[in-house]
């Protein structure tokens, strides 16, 4: 697989809590890629956490922060990276992550609320209503979501070790042929 992607970046999109970093990592082993989590990035850069980024500097310099990562993880190849929920939301965002192939891991609002629902550090959650913050947020995103070379629905009950052998399996499928 590794040969036929000639060194294409593959970027994992889609909503906070859908697994995009434990699912890249698995990814990335299996290819023999590197894996950076643009999250952990930011937070690095800023010497501070995606919360107190947000709660300081506001979302905007978030977004900055988080746009400047993509752009310098993006000058690479063999890369797996598992990007903030958002950063679809900036079209210049997209000149960097067509390099490369999108990955779209979507996870139905219920189960992915109730992956979430007792996560505290997430800052667009910090809601009266998480829930439909959630909902918005998704509505709001999907039609990005949507421009990703690959969908990936993982089965309700599956592992990240199979969503990560069903992302693998749909590569192929999107590779232009030489």
């Amino acid at each position: 697989m590794k040969e036929k992607l000639q060194g294409l970046n593959l970027y994992f999109v889609g909503m906070m809590g859908v697994g995009k970093s434990t699912v890249g990592k698995l990814v990335a082993r299996e290819l023999g890629y590197q894996f950076f989590d643009s999250d952990a990035v930011v937070e690095l850069a800023a010497k501070q956490s995606i919360t107190q980024i947000f709660a300081i500097q506001g979302e905007e310099a978030f977004r900055d922060l988080e746009s400047a990562a993509l752009s310098e993880l993006s000058a690479y190849k063999q890369l797996v990276v598992a990007t903030g929920g958002g950063i679809v939301l900036r079209r210049s965002n997209w000149g960097h992550l067509q390099q490369g192939l999108v990955v779209w891991l979507d996870i139905p609002l219920d189960p992915l609320y109730e992956r979430l629902r007792r996560d505290h550090k997430r800052p667009l959650l910090l809601t009266e209503n998480p829930k439909e913050t959630l909902r918005s947020l998704l509505e709001e995103r999907r039609s990005l979501y949507l421009q990703a070379d690959l969908h990936i629905v993982p089965d309700t009950e599956a592992s990240p070790k199979q969503t990560a052998a069903k992302v693998i399996a749909a590569i192929p499928s999107v590779l232009k042929q030489p």
